[in-house]
């Protein structure tokens, strides 16, 4: 992949795809990307309501047909009935990563008991790596400092561009750019 990197966002929300509910997460995803990448990006943006046939098909047509290298999920994380992030997000991966979900509700059950609801995954599809977040900001930004440290160089692995990133980790003699 050359050229800049494009990010996408996802809003999984009933009641921000109707315009009921103003979209926290996705402008929290935004800032914390802005703060976190250092190199040129661009961000394919969309909400869409909490049914897994729309989440799938948005999914694909990031990974597939917008060329995300990364995509962002928030919201639909949750035990209710209409949160089906999840089961959208394994439903149209190649591979699940299943520590992205383990590091990133570890991180969370230091600030409140709950956070062993909160199902977030990732995984991949092709070298589009699909990370899940909770709809709460402040958990937004809690989850990515628990596994930011490992996005750019699982991009990178996956086949992507280069993140630009200062707190991305790479292993010693690892090059960004060249895939082992």
């Amino acid at each position: 992949m050359s050229g800049v990197p494009v990010i996408g966002i996802l809003t999984v929300s009933d009641r921000a795809s109707r315009g009921e509910y103003e979209d926290r997460g996705g402008p929290a995803i935004r800032d914390y990307l802005v703060g976190a990448l250092t190199g040129e990006w661009r961000e394919v943006a969309r909400i869409v309501s909490d049914d897994r046939g729309v989440v799938e098909a948005e999914l694909t047509r990031m990974a597939d047909e917008e060329g995300c290298c990364l995509v962002v999920t928030t919201g639909g994380t949750g035990p209710a009935p209409r949160d089906i992030t999840p089961e959208a997000t394994e439903a149209v991966c190649h591979r699940m990563l299943p520590g992205f979900g383990e590091a990133m509700r570890a991180a969370s059950l230091r600030s409140v008991p709950t956070a062993i609801l909160s199902r977030q995954e990732a995984g991949h599809r092709g070298p589009c790596l699909i990370v899940n977040l909770p709809g709460k900001p402040a958990a937004i930004a809690e989850c990515l400092d628990a596994v930011w440290g490992a996005i750019p160089y699982c991009v990178e692995l996956l086949g992507g561009p280069v993140l630009a990133s200062p707190t991305a980790f790479r292993p010693k003699g690892a090059t960004p750019g060249v895939t082992p």
